[in-house]
């Protein structure tokens, strides 16, 4: 991967804003109106006023983003947020619990040089909204920081960088902070340069693929070529770097959550007519009634573990049914999507959206799709009691990508249909910033 860099990480003073459990947020991204709320009355220096600030009825376009510079620097010249005295990088832990298991997923967080992707050895595996670019790109403007790092991943199968890096850490207390689901957070600073050193050089020949982030990458490259057009930039200017969360793919923490599909709008179909219009590419089986059994389906789905079964609710009928894709199907996927490979037409979402969905059932221009990883979730959208639920019409559970998907598509420069991967937990914002000035 492109050159990663030691930095002087902004972090909280402790002395002044007490427990940094009540100063942390997720990623703008996964903040609803309620959580925000919730993060408000956490501490009066809770990050979401960075990450994403309340808008007041008199704000003009620019004030919610003033709103968080101002806050900042604020924050800065009171001391709440102090800088590393030296510079370095950060090893980073979460401790979380997904399903009953306990996990321990362990990265390091550094400066990463930027490189536009397709010119070099960074990586993307999802598109990217013009819409979502534009406000991060105002956000980084006013703050001038990088508030989230950006989740990378790359292939190390013994796990040779980070095993190095923990090594330095044996007894020693890293700082804490447990999030809103229950996540643990900790980080150590590694400032010994031998030791940044030895583990940029492990990691130079390898690539980085964009697992979470990619709307922030692309900003810090706008922003960056902003900054050098209006002149007096140089190499080492911060702005050529991004912050970065770096995880090996080998690293036994990594959890790829599927993400559930809940549908409205469109004709209600009975589970008779969903097979035979399904029929032609798929063995259809009905498997299972009520919402309530979407926890049996989906166990056997993830015991078959395979891209192209999942499972289709017809909220009319309220029946389960568990398709399997026949050859038609993969023959079908290359008249519909000739311009991708055969390793994105075997794609569970890609098959769902375009085979499924718009080519069999006609479902096209409805409503976006609510989007949920928890079996729970299906069962709670069904049955009406999701904050933002409708009548759903229908509901479909599919496997997520795989993280050798993602590294052979991601290498052949295709990127994934949304929300084909969700890597849990999410990074927090508000361990540490860095700052562009």
């Amino acid at each position: 991967m492109p050159e990663i860099q030691a930095f002087r990480g902004l972090r909280y003073n402790l002395a002044r804003v007490g427990s940094l459990s009540e100063c942390i947020a997720p990623p703008y991204d996964v903040i609803d109106a309620t959580l925000q709320n919730q993060l408000y009355g956490m501490s009066p220096y809770n990050f979401v006023q960075l990450e994403f600030p309340r808008s007041e009825p008199s704000d003009s376009p620019k004030s919610y983003y003033d709103r968080a510079g101002r806050t900042i620097r604020n924050w800065h010249s009171e001391k709440i947020l102090q800088p590393e005295p030296d510079p370095a990088i950060y090893i980073y832990h979460q401790e979380f619990e997904w399903l009953g298991q306990s996990y321990l997923r362990r990265g390091v967080m550094a400066n990463v040089r930027l490189e536009r992707f397709g010119q070099g050895r960074i990586y993307p595996h999802e598109h990217t909204h013009a819409q979502a670019k534009a406000d991060r790109l105002e956000m980084l403007r006013s703050t001038r920081a990088n508030l989230s790092p950006i989740f990378g991943l790359y292939p190390d199968a013994d796990n040779q960088a980070q095993e190095l890096l923990e090594s330095k850490i044996i007894g020693v207390l890293g700082t804490q902070a447990v999030d809103h689901l229950g996540v643990r957070h900790t980080v150590w600073p590694i400032g010994e340069l031998s030791t940044i050193r030895e583990v940029s050089s492990l990691l130079a020949n390898l690539p980085m693929f964009v697992a979470d982030g990619h709307h922030r990458y692309e900003t810090a490259c706008n922003y960056r070529d902003e900054l050098a057009a209006a002149g007096g930039f140089w190499e080492e200017h911060p702005a050529n770097f991004v912050l970065t969360a770096l995880f090996s793919m080998s690293d036994p923490g990594l959890v790829v959550l599927p993400t559930h599909r809940l549908i409205r709008g469109g004709p209600r179909l009975t589970t008779e007519q969903l097979h035979n219009k399904l029929g032609q590419y798929f063995d259809c089986e009905l498997v299972a009634k009520g919402p309530q059994s979407a926890g049996a389906v989906w166990a056997e789905l993830a015991r078959l573990d395979e891209q192209l079964i999942m499972a289709i609710y017809s909220a009319e009928s309220k029946e389960w049914t568990r398709i399997s894709a026949k050859e038609a199907a993969v023959d079908r996927m290359k008249e519909l999507a000739p311009e991708h490979s055969s390793n994105w037409r075997e794609l569970g979402v890609a098959v769902l959206h375009r085979l499924v969905f718009e080519d069999a059932l006609g479902l096209v221009d409805l409503p976006k799709p609510t989007y949920v990883h928890e079996v729970q979730e299906v069962i709670d959208g069904l049955e009406g009691r999701l904050v933002a639920s409708s009548d759903y019409s229908l509901a479909a559970m599919v496997m997520p990508a795989t993280l050798e998907q993602i590294q052979s598509l991601s290498l052949a420069q295709e990127r994934m249909p949304a929300k084909s991967t969700y890597f849990y937990p999410k990074l927090a914002s508000g361990m540490v910033i860095n700052t562009l000035e």
